[in-house]
């Protein structure tokens, strides 16, 4: 089954909140070689302005996989998962992740696009705070690549 184009405009239940933990912040950090003192001593934070420390800017993504959950088990979504394939990430920003952040997610598919046999599903997480506030939107195109049957037909037409 091709990916459903009615996706498009569906927008999916906000996730549980996340509660931004700060050794989750030195983690997520050290995995993508962040060293920025900010990101690692309280201290540091706190004397840059921060409440707490701050979060590296990928790190949305971590709270961006529980939306991005939702879609891939719709079932009429037509996505296989075992033929996904990260197509591209951005951010946009209010505010620094950080340390004590709640953060509660909601996922809106934005696009679905074919090219070549495969479908690009492009979706937004937008997350806000416990007071409501907007903090990080990630979008994330998904590149579902087409079945060997649709490879085919393809290379015969």
């Amino acid at each position: 089954m091709p990916v459903n184009p009615a996706l498009v405009g569906r927008t999916f239940p906000p996730v549980a909140p996340y509660l931004v933990g700060r050794e989750k912040v030195r983690e997520f950090a050290r995995a993508v070689f962040a060293t920025s003192a900010i990101t690692l001593d309280p201290d540091a934070a706190r004397a840059a302005g921060y409440p707490d420390v701050v979060a590296p800017p990928t790190f949305p993504v971590v709270v961006q996989e529980h939306t991005l959950q939702q879609l891939l088990a719709e079932p009429d979504a037509g996505i296989d998962f075992s033929r996904v394939v990260h197509g591209d990430q951005r951010f946009t920003y209010s505010r620094p992740v950080v340390a004590g952040d709640e953060l509660t997610a909601t996922l809106a598919v934005t696009s679905v696009k074919t090219l070549g046999g495969n479908a690009m599903v492009t979706a937004e997480s937008t997350m806000t705070d416990a007071a409501g506030e907007h903090v990080v939107t990630a979008i994330s195109t998904l590149v579902v690549r087409a079945d060997e049957s649709a490879e085919q037909a393809e290379d015969d037409a």
